[in-house]
């Protein structure tokens, strides 16, 4: 089983010139081609059939100063045409009223299965106190967290949010609350995610973004938590989706290894069987 837990919509109901300058830099003169196509979630399930994916995470974005904004109910809508796409919402701690309440309305019924958080680009340290109500919210829910740990070439972010040992904190605090690095810490704080990963039970590297040739460069012990480290294209922005899970597959490290990375672990996070 291969699970991809990190893609983005092609569609945004607001698009920053950041990224749209990101997009045209990696689709060049195909980018309203690939959001035309890819806004079809037929489209992207073909993708991915291609890719070998069995299923792909669907991420949320309330980002407006850095990103953009893709709405909790365009993802559900994309979503709800396929089981093999799963919903994780956005909220964002500085636009939504009462955050606790949306996520509980979202996971309740609109079918979420976790959350997505930008701390870089919606600006806050993730132990603030200010996001504890919806840590619990989520740990109530059983739901996991993807939170951007890590680096950004998005005008506006700010990297200082973006270090990994403010998930101590968190992760000590709601001990039965998945967390997700996703990125682990690119580029500055590798060996931190790593470490946190090694430490806490409910703290997970997500390779989201990574080139895979690189990953024993990064990580040369990454095979001691093969159980705790989850693939991630990071698509539309990392195009090449198929040869990336061939480069994880080629990595020197055990078979069993590399199907916990590619989809095991991420099965188990998110409950799948199949």
């Amino acid at each position: 089983m291969i699970i991809d837990f990190h893609v983005h919509t092609a569609h945004y109901d607001i698009t920053t010139p950041a990224l749209r300058d990101l997009r045209q830099k990696v689709w060049g003169d195909r980018m309203e081609w690939m959001v035309k196509t890819y806004s079809s979630p037929q489209a992207f399930l073909d993708l991915m059939d291609e890719a070998g994916i069995d299923y792909a995470v669907i991420l949320g974005a309330q980002a407006p100063i850095t990103a953009g904004i893709v709405d909790n109910e365009y993802v559900a809508e994309f979503c709800s045409k396929s089981g093999r796409l799963i919903p994780f919402a956005s909220v964002n701690p500085y636009t939504c009223t009462r955050p606790s309440d949306e996520l509980e309305n979202l996971v309740r019924n609109y079918g979420f299965r976790g959350l997505k958080l930008y701390p870089t680009y919606q600006h806050y340290y993730p132990n603030d106190a200010m996001m504890y109500p919806l840590y619990s919210k989520a740990q109530e829910l059983g739901i996991p967290i993807s939170l951007h740990i890590g680096s950004s070439v998005f005008a506006g972010a700010r990297l200082k949010y973006g270090d990994p040992i403010y998930l101590d904190d968190v992760a000590v605090d709601f001990p039965d609350l998945v967390l997700l690095q996703c990125h682990s810490g690119r580029p500055f704080w590798y060996q931190k995610a790593f470490s946190l990963a090694r430490l806490h039970k409910n703290i997970y590297m997500e390779i989201s973004g990574l080139p895979p040739v690189k990953l024993l460069d990064y990580f040369p012990e990454l095979e001691r938590i093969a159980h705790k480290a989850i693939y991630g294209s990071d698509w539309p922005g990392v195009p090449a989706i198929k040869e990336n899970i061939q480069a994880v597959r080629n990595l020197q490290i055990s078979e069993g290894s590399v199907r916990k990375i590619l989809g095991e672990n991420a099965a188990r996070l998110l409950g799948i069987s199949d």
